[in-house]
């Protein structure tokens, strides 16, 4: 099959794919091994969009077995330049309410034993991870969520911590000390290995639940899966807004760190 040409892609979870117009469905072999599922590439207003659930459509892969290098490459044989990452995740603080997305603009990488890298030798490569994601795209969705009066929070650090299971209280309280915003499972490698491949990323987190060091506030409820699951499918219409609303707006040349993210990055 002829690979379909797409500028722009998405990683998310079922609900986005089915909006895309003129589908089709393009299966990726990569030297990393098969990504979570097929890509679906259809338009969104005349843009050639990919689409891949990092979880697989059927929800099969947890985040720690997720290709996650499987599924960047096969964006990056596609042509995708950009990436939209949307994912549901945690609040770590009060004002983080559940409903409200977090653009966030750092990220702290508590997970262990994932293939985070594309480069294992023999040429050595150190890329630049000081601000891990896109500037560019981060003011497209940041102004977008503006327009559409979505409840957005302009940067936030996201701490990515290995799953399945969720933090326990000590944990939780220990992330929320340090400031962290958000929390979630499938935030790292997915921003490194774009950066690797030279292609912009953008993180929006969905947040739909406190975390349960946030307990003992009247409001606030131990997280449950049930509980993210029902926020996040309420967000779901919120998160089409936004991409159909933001995908036209980006334009095609690339002058962020994220194009030239390999420049000098080899020794």
């Amino acid at each position: 099959m002829a690979k379909a040409v797409a500028e722009i892609g998405v990683f998310g979870g079922s609900g986005f794919y089915s909006f895309l117009e003129k589908v089709e469905e393009i299966s990726v072999e990569t030297p990393f091994g098969k990504p979570s599922d097929s890509v679906t590439v259809g338009e969104v207003a005349g843009r050639k969009v990919a689409f891949l659930p990092r979880h697989g459509r059927n929800h099969q892969y947890p985040p720690h077995a997720i290709n996650y290098r499987a599924n960047l490459y096969a964006m990056k044989e596609l042509g995708v330049q950009r990436i939209f990452g949307p994912c549901a995740a945690g609040s770590l603080q009060t004002q983080v309410k559940p409903g409200d997305f977090v653009v966030c603009d750092q990220l702290v990488d508590r997970t262990t034993g994932r293939k985070d890298t594309f480069y294992d030798g023999p040429e050595t490569t150190h890329i630049s991870f000081a601000e891990p994601y896109c500037p560019y795209l981060r003011k497209i969705v940041i102004e977008t969520a503006q327009e559409l009066a979505i409840s957005v929070h302009e940067r936030g650090t996201v701490v990515v911590i290995q799953g399945p299971r969720f933090s326990t209280k000590a944990e939780s309280k220990w992330f929320s000390s340090r400031g962290w915003e958000v929390i979630n499972m499938t935030g790292y490698p997915e921003a490194t290995l774009a950066r690797e491949l030279e292609i912009c990323y953008v993180n929006i987190s969905l947040i739909t639940d406190y975390d349960v060091g946030l307990e003992g506030h009247p409001e606030i409820k131990p997280v449950t899966h049930e509980e993210v699951i029902r926020v996040f499918n309420e967000n779901n219409e919120k998160l089409r807004k936004l991409l159909f609303q933001a995908i036209p707006k980006v334009s095609g040349e690339r002058t962020c760190i994220c194009a030239t993210a390999l420049e000098g990055a080899r020794f």
